[in-house]
Parts: structure tokens; sequence; C-alpha cells
């Protein structure tokens, strides 16, 4: 299958195309200008890297012809930071979305699979843990964006037969994932951990996430693009919460030393459980997750210290 992986080259986009090579497609992988490929490709990886602007359909269309089917991975903003400017989330991800749905149907390709936001999209959980059957209610603009895409795209799916497939995935960790965004609680954590640096902890700890491993996401991708079933909304998750206090003494454990953290009060946008169920994709998807979280914290923290190794080494 020929397959255009729009952000291809960040931290999630990057597993999931290493994972769909191995399954022999023709990839595609559009990215910003100046990005650039994140390793070498063999010759025998079918693998082309295009650059763009995400909100240029100019760029869009040209990046989709010929493909079979996109996967949507882009968004401009940040969960904590996406209240700041609300006009521009919509117009750099919402507008910038139904372009590429328009683009879609001009080029006759019916295929997209989306990654939607399992920690914004339901907002404050009225039962544990969260089904696809529970209220929308996500009290950041980045979960509104990001419901309102899914929702445009299950329209175009009616109107136009574009097959879209929505998954909406929990707390991903692992390889690659940018620290300097503040974003991604586990990895955040063990580098500052490493760095004997004091972790900032918002609350008191006791807030509790669905911790994916980054593999276990990129094979759930790999599920979703050749699943051809009915139902278009999938939640990508391990089912089991974690605080962010247990994420501290299993960092302890595998360092074998206590770690620096310290307490703030509690952030207005947080909530206070986000446990997602993963029944469905495991029954419609064939997938489920595999690596346990302390196995996953012990992997990264190996590619955090190794990384950190070069860059010294570099220095």
């Amino acid at each position: 299958m020929k397959i255009i992986v729009l952000g291809g080259g960040g931290f999630i986009g990057s597993a999931i195309v290493d994972r769909l090579l191995l399954d022999g497609h023709q990839i595609r992988v559009f990215e910003r200008p100046h990005v650039e490929p994140y390793r070498s490709f063999s010759l025998e990886e079918k693998l082309e890297w295009v650059t763009g602007e995400f909100m240029s359909t100019h760029d869009i269309n040209e990046a989709i012809t010929g493909m079979d089917a996109v996967i949507h991975l882009i968004s401009t903003t940040i969960p904590k930071s996406s209240n700041d400017n609300p006009v521009y989330d919509v117009q750099s991800n919402l507008i910038a979305s139904i372009q590429l749905l328009d683009a879609m149907v001009a080029q006759s390709v019916k295929k997209i699979v989306f990654i939607s936001s399992g920690g914004t999209v339901y907002g404050h959980s009225k039962y544990l843990p969260i089904d696809e059957q529970h209220p929308t209610e996500p009290n950041v603009s980045y979960g509104i964006t990001k419901l309102a895409i899914e929702k445009f795209m299950l329209m175009y799916q009616q109107l136009h037969g574009i097959k879209a497939t929505i998954l909406r995935v929990a707390n991903p960790y692992g390889e690659r994932q940018r620290i300097d965004t503040a974003q991604g609680a586990i990895s955040v954590f063990i580098q500052h951990a490493l760095n004997n640096k004091t972790i900032d902890i918002w609350g008191d700890g006791s807030a509790t996430r669905d911790y994916i491993y980054i593999k276990d996401v990129a094979d759930a991708f790999a599920q979703a693009v050749v699943y051809d079933g009915s139902i278009s909304v999938f939640n990508i998750a391990t089912g089991i919460g974690t605080s962010l206090n247990e994420i501290i003494t299993i960092l302890e454990q595998i360092l074998d030393r206590k770690v620096l953290h310290t307490f703030h009060p509690p952030r207005l946008f947080d909530v206070p459980a986000s446990i997602l169920c993963n029944t469905l994709a495991k029954n419609e998807l064939c997938w489920k997750p595999n690596m346990s979280l302390k196995d996953g914290v012990f992997h990264n923290l190996n590619w955090i210290t190794m990384n950190l190794i070069k860059k010294t080494s570099v220095l």
C-alpha cells in the first residue's frame, strides 16, 4: 500500500513509519521544511521524504498525489498552551485538516487514519475506564479542535466515501520523544532524574493517566491502516492508570536512588484521572499493548541515557 504519513518525522510519526516499513508498505513522509530525516534509510526501504506546509493546499495536493491512504499526525499545538491562542489552533489544525479532506476527495484518496487525543477529548471522566461512548466534553482548545476534526472526517466518510479511522491515543511515551516541549511526563521525569534536576509536579502527584509505549501505538496504526470494518473511533491505551507519584517510585526503583521532586498548586486544565478502555480496539483491530510500564520506562531511560552520552561526546 502507498501511504503518506503527515508528520512522519516526529516522535510518534517516526515509530509508525518504521513499523509500516517492516510491513512492506511504500511510505511517503510529509514534514515541515528544514526537518531532516530522523535516521538513514536503506535502499530496500521504500521511503520518500517530502516537505511542505500543512496549511498550503498546493503542498498538500502535491503530497497526497498517488497515495492509497493518509495517516494524519500533524498538530501545531499542545494541550497546555492551546488555550492561549485558540484562533491559531483552529486555523492551523481544523481548517488545514478540512483542506486535506477536500484534497483527498479531489484525488480519490479513500482512506485516512487520524491521531486524536484520548487524554483531552473526553474531559473530566464520568466513569472509569473511559470507553468510546463516554461523553466528549474537552476543556482545552486542543481537545475541542481534535474532536471537531473527528466530526468532519466522519462527515466526509458519509458524504464522499472516505474511510476514516480515528485513534484516540492515551499518553504515549518512549524513544525520540521531545522533552523540550515539556510534553510527556515520563520522558521529562527521566531526563530530570538523570541530570539530578528537581521534577515539578502540579498537584499532589495523584493525577492518574494511561501511559502507552510508543511501539504499541505504532502497532495500532499498522492495524488501523489495513482495517476495513465498520467502526470508526477507537481508544488506543493500556486500560491501566498510573499516578505521577507511581512514576517517581518506578524511576527510583530502576535508578536505585531517590529522585528529586517538588509539588506545585494544581493547574485548572488538568483532569484528575484519565484511563481508557481498549476493548473495542482489541476486538476490532486485533491489537493489544504488549509493553509493561516498568519495562517501557526502563527502555526509555536507556535510550535517553545513550543519547545524553552521544551529545556529551560530541561536545
